[in-house]
């Protein structure tokens, strides 16, 4: 279960680096922040999205008369990781459609 956690480590720390260096480069003012907010704006939606479904099913498993200390619910480090993939892609996405 180690080798798990140090691979999303790995990950998460390659996809922090990537989005840094990303960012940094310099296309213009006005077109680097929309490039930029379109990114955060659909990685937020991703987030409240998610948020969204750990609540729902939280309220299911209320309603089932499970307990809801049954799940650990959204692991953080999964949390992060899965959160800088959908920002370093859709920042590169963006990037390539209304960059260069």
């Amino acid at each position: 279960m180690d080798w798990v956690k140090i691979v999303y480590s790995f990950i998460l720390l390659v996809c922090g680096i990537l989005i840094f260096v990303t960012s940094s480069s310099r296309k213009g003012d006005e077109r680097r922040k929309f490039i930029s907010t379109k990114a955060q704006s659909y990685a937020f939606v991703v987030v409240i999205g998610m948020l969204i479904l750990e609540v729902v099913e939280s309220i299911y498993r209320t309603f089932q008369g499970k307990s809801s200390y049954d799940s650990n619910g959204i692991s953080p480090l999964i949390f992060l990781t899965m959160i800088s993939v959908v920002y370093l892609i859709t920042f590169l996405t963006y990037r390539k459609k209304y960059g260069d």
